[in-house]
This record gives structure tokens, C-alpha cells and sequence, in this order.
């Protein structure tokens, strides 16, 4: 919904918040359903408002439980009946600075202050430590600047100050953050700077409803907090692809040569494109694949990325379309050629009409990006790509699509496809789950959407308590090639479950799910061979495996029986089905991939 996108209108939202969720809820979209935890220290109603239609627009239906007014810390520590069977999926600790109940003065020594510092983090900590009974993601909001300064810029340095205290309150969070999984901060920090202090901390809204910012910073607020849990259910945008002329330089490389383009340090506009080009690499780095969409001959762009003065090479971009086909049939290509959907793609341009085309004509995102000035703030303040977890995989996934693209040009060569697959020399990393691959497995549940066979979306540390439970198994599958490393491209779980039908005990598969990037590949069959040996090991006979349908996932619909070999026990009137496949006699069906557990 455009009203919600950034630069939204904080006021009209509160004002519409209700006719805005009636129209969101009827818009027929299929969203992942989540419950999510408000302990608030100060009133949190219209936080809870703004936050639904953030997510209900990011695909997200949440349930929440609200806390009662600054009871945050007892809920926490000392349990709540209705928390406890709440059993949230995301708890979101809303405190402020108006929560630190401690001011230091010029009268106290520094180990009074050290001491008094101590004793708030370590009460933070325990409330911390004490939700990990829900063993659930936990997000915090770090604490904001006061909006008094009794030292004036010296309250910044000197541990007598508000400031600085607080700033050192904020240190010990962040090193707990960095040191603990599943926990998050929620910058409202950086978000009260953003607004302005002087505008956040408004006090009549205090002092009338004991809300602890201004009620339009609510909806920036909930918005940014929307951004951390949308990427750890994995709603985060995956492509950047951009336009290049009058986007990524100034000028028309066709008709002004690219010789000619603005770009580099000779001017404030050719600095502005500069950056942005800067800006829009550094998401390589992140696992964000860059892709270029363009209007121009293909020479002509090729010329305009090889600008000596630019911050970009060719190389840097996944896939390069630059023709004259209408942009959004490119940008459905770029989806289809990556194995991504187009929802995932954020498009960049500077023209007005070709947004609203590729708008109107595709899922894709598409920033009001305004003036070269503004190419930035826009893109960052969108938070299409917010980071909450960051693995070895991400760090080269652009490496890992352009082999990808290096395989398919590949298998043209072969007129057999065994033969092909043969030839890419494949080995594949089969095994239980270890610790090191826990975040890239959470976060492949989340991200994957199309090869998903039940959808289940998990935790890290969900997927730790499978890893340790005598009623689980669990398998990971990383695929290197001679192309290169793939990472870890598919999971599966299994359960200790009674047979739907002859009732006997069997393993039931809760999870099972591939990167697209790996399809047709036989990993599919290597990952079953690993289950199978694992389950006869644990006295299993059968498997039993669901399909169920979502907007996303209907290639997979056939898998079980197709692929696998799987017989129907059960079908269900909106589409859900159920297989099994007795192991008894079973024999591998992997023949291309060379299988170890450790690679």
C-alpha cells in the first residue's frame, strides 16, 4: 500500500488507522500469521495501531499481547498467566529513556555512578534472561538522548551527565546484543536524532497520556521496528535493480557519450551520483544482488559502468538488462533468471512515469527515489534490506548467483542431462544440524518461499531445540560444484509422530525446503537419502510428508509423489495433502552427487 510506504504521512495514518486496516485485510493476500508480545513502559496502544498495519502491509497478520502500563519488567521476570499461554513468537520490549529511573549529580562519586550503572543493566538482563522461556526472538529498544542537558555539552563526557550515562547504558546493551543470539535492538536512538529530539520528546504528550515520544513519531517508530521483525520472519527485499541514466549517472550515456556523464568529484551533482553508486555497491556486501534495468543499447550501459570516475564496474551487477523492452518485462526476467519472485526486486529510477508503470504492471518495489539528493535517504529510510542476522553465505551470494548463471550456459553443451549434471562435479555436505550453519538454516526457513513444503517458519534458536530433542531429526545440505560453493541450500526436520492413518509411530516431516538456486540439480534426492539413512538408524519404518498450499509454493505441490516416490494418504478440500513412503527396502536415488558430511 503506497500510503504506507516511505515517506509516509504520520499524522493521516493515526487518523485512518482503522478504515486502513479494514482495507488491508481485504485485499485478499496470503500472510504468515504471528503473535507478538508488547511489554511496554509507557503507553504502547498506538505503537501496537501503527506496528499492525506496517506488518499486515509487509505480509505479516499479527496477534498481540499488550502489557498493562509499565509493567513490562514484572510480566518479564515474574510471569503472567496470560503472557505464559500467549506464547508469543517475537516479544518487543518498549522502553524509552523516560525508563531510566536513575539521574546521576554532580555530588555523587564516579563508582556511585559506575555502581548505579551496573544495577540497571543488570536488571535489564535479568528480564532478558528471563524471557528466554519463550525461547522466542527478543527486540529492545535501546534508550534515546534526554531532552535536557543539566551540563550542557559537557553531560556528553562526563559521567555526572544524563548523557553520558545513558550513552553507557546503550554500550553494555550493544555488547549484549553482540554476544547473545536471537536478541535486537531497536535504534530508537538514532530514530529520535533522525526526527529530532526537540520534536520526539515533546513532553505534553508525557505528561497527558504518558506517551513517551511525540504521537507523530509513533508511526516512524513502528515502522522501523516493523523493518527488524519483516527480516527475521525473511520479508527483506533480496535485488536492487537499478536505472542507469539520469539514476546512476547524470546525462544520457547514448546522446552525451560516456565521456560526458556526470559522475565523480568534479561537481555537487556528479558527487551526489557518486555516492549513490557507493551507496547502492556496499549492498553487495550484505548478500543483496545489484541488477541493472535499463533503457539503452547494451554497449552503450556497459561503457556508462566502465566510467573511470564511477564507483561500479559491470562486475559488480548479477544480471545486466539493457534493451528496449518495456522495464517491467525485464525486471519479470531478472526474477525468473535469478529463481526469485519479483517482489523481492526494490526498482530504482529517476523517472516518474516509468515507476508508476513498472508499479502498476508488477509486485516489485518502487521507491519514490525524487531528486539524485534524495537517492539515498530514500532507499536507507525504506529499510527494504534490514539486517538482523548476517552469515558466511550472504557475504558472497552474488558469486554464488553468477555461477549460476555460468551453469546454465553450461548445460547448453550436453545433450544428456545426466551428463551435464556429471560433469559439474558435485559434492554435497549432508548432516545433522551444527551449530555453525544455525543462523543461515533460520534463516533459509524464513526466506524461502517456492520450495517450501510446509512453510514453518522457525528461529535460531527453535531450530537449536530440534537439533538437541530426541524426537527430531534434523538435516542440512550445502552444495559446491565446480563452479563454486552454493552454501547451505536445503533443511529438513523430522518428528516423532504417530501414522494419520494406520497409527503406527513413524517420522513425520515438519520441514522441508531448497533454494531455488539449486533445482534440478538432484540435491532433492540426496537430501532424502540422508533422512531415510537417518530415520532407519532411529527405528523408523516410514516417513510421512504434507503439502500445504500457499500463494507460493504450488511447484512443490507434486513433489512427494513425483520426485520422491511418496503414495497419498489424504487429501484435503483446500489443497493439503499428505504422503508416506515406506523405507523398509528403500535404495538411494542420489547418482550425481558425491555425499560427505563434512566438506
Amino acid at each position: 500500500m503506497k500510503e504506507l510506504e516511505y515517506p509516509f504521512d504520520s499524522e493521516w495514518i493515526l487518523k485512518k488507522k482503522k478504515s486502513l486496516k479494514r482495507t488491508l485485510l481485504a485485499d485478499g493476500r496470503a500472510r504468515i500469521k504471528k503473535k507478538i508480545a508488547v511489554l511496554g513502559g509507557s503507553t504502547t496502544s498506538d505503537v501496537i495501531a501503527a506496528l499492525e498495519l506496517f506488518l499486515l502491509d509487509s505480509g505479516i497478520e499479527p496477534e498481540f499481547y499488550e502489557s498493562e502500563y509499565k509493567q513490562y519488567w514484572q510480566d518479564a521476570v515474574f510471569g503472567n498467566p496470560e503472557l505464559d499461554s500467549f506464547a508469543p513468537d517475537i516479544i518487543y520490549i518498549h522502553t524509552t529513556a523516560r525508563n531510566v529511573d536513575f539521574t546521576p549529580n554532580v555530588r555523587m562519586s564516579e563508582e556511585e555512578i559506575t555502581s548505579a550503572l551496573e544495577e540497571r543493566f543488570s536488571r535489564l538482563e535479568q528480564m532478558w534472561q528471563a524471557l528466554g522461556r519463550f525461547h522466542c526472538p527478543v527486540i529492545q529498544n535501546n534508550f534515546e538522548l534526554p531532552f535536557f542537558r543539566l551540563l550542557g555539552s559537557r553531560d556528553a563526557y562526563d559521567p555526572h551527565g544524563l548523557s553520558n550515562f545513558i550513552g553507557r547504558l546503550n554500550e553494555k546493551m550493544y555488547a549484549y546484543a553482540c554476544s547473545h543470539e536471537g536478541f535486537y535492538i531497536n535504534d530508537i536512538n538514532w530514530l529520535a536524532a533522525n526526527i529530532g529530539l526537540e520534536k520526539w520528546a515533546d513532553t505534553k504528550y508525557w505528561y497527558m497520556f504518558k506517551y513517551a515520544m511525540a504521537l507523530e513519531a509513533i508511526p516512524p517508530l513502528a515502522y522501523q521496528l516493523c523493518a527488524v521483525i519483516r527480516s527475521l520472519f525473511g520479508k527483506n527485499k533480496k535485488v536492487i535493480a537499478v536505472d542507469l541514466d539520469n539514476t546512476m549517472w547524470g546525462g544520457i550515456v547514448g546522446d552525451d557519450g560516456a565521456e560526458n556523464l556526470e559522475i565523480g568529484q568534479e561537481t555537487g551533482t556528479s558527487q551526489a551520483f557518486y555516492e549513490f553508486q557507493q551507496y547502492v555497491k556496499a549492498h553487495k556486501d550484505l548478500g543483496i544482488l545489484l541488477t541493472v534495468c535499463s533503457k539503452n543499447e547494451e554497449e552503450n550501459a556497459l561503457a556508462g559502468l566502465d566510467h573511470p570516475e564511477g564507483a561500479v564496474r559491470p562486475d559488480d551487477f548479477t544480471l545486466i538488462k539493457a534493451n528496449w523492452e518495456p522495464k517491467s518485462i525485464n525486471l519479470e526476467n531478472t526474477a525468473q533468471e535469478l529463481s526469485l519472485m519479483p517482489d523481492s526486486i526494490v526498482f530504482a529510477d529517476d523517472n516518474p512515469a516509468e515507476r508508476e508503470i513498472v508499479r502498476q504492471q508488477t509486485p516489485c518495489a518502487v521507491p519514490e527515489i525524487g531528486e539524485v539528493t534524495d537517492y539515498i535517504r530514500v532507499l536507507d529510510r525504506s529499510q527494504y534490506f534490514e539486517v538482523t542476522t548476517l552469515s558466511a553465505d550472504d557475504l558472497k551470494r552474488g558469486e554464488m548467483y553468477k555461477a549460476n548463471i555460468q551453469r546454465a550456459q553450461a548445460q547448453a553443451k550436453f545433450a544428456s542431462y545426466t551428463d551435464y549434471l556429471l560433469s559439474l562435479e558435485m559434492i554435497g555436505e549432508i548432516a545433522p544440524f551444527r551449530d555453525v550453519y544455525l543462523a543461515r538454516i533460520a534463516q533459509l526457513t524464513n526466506k524461502s518461499n517456492q520450495f517450501n513444503l510446509t512453510t514453518l517458519r522457525c528461529t535460531q534458536e527453535q531450530m537449536a531445540d530440534f537439533a538437541a530433542s530426541p524426537d527430531h531429526i534434523t538435516q542440512y545440505g550445502k552444495l559446491v560444484d565446480k563452479f563454486g560453493d552454493n552454501g547451505v541450500v536445503s533443511v529438513v526436520v523430522g518428528q516423532r509422530s504417530k501414522h494419520p492413518a494406520a497409527g503406527e509411530e513413524c517420522l513425520e516431516l515438519i520441514l522441508w525446503l531448497m533454494s531455488c538456486r539449486v533445482l534440478k540439480r538432484d540435491m532433492e534426492l540426496a537430501m532424502l537419502d540422508g533422512i531415510v539413512k537417518q530415520a532407519k538408524a532411529a527405528g523408523y519404518t516410514k516417513l510421512v510428508g504434507k503439502y500445504l498450499p500457499t500463494a507460493k509454493n504450488k511447484m512443490v505441490k507434486d513433489f512427494y509423489p513425483d520426485t520422491l516416490g511418496f503414495s497419498l494418504v489424504s487429501a484435503s478440500e483446500d489443497g493439503s495433502t499428505v504422503w508416506e513412503l515406506d523405507i523398509s527396502d528403500y535404495e538411494d536415488k542420489n547418482h550425481v552427487i558425491k555425499v560427505t558430511d563434512r566438506i
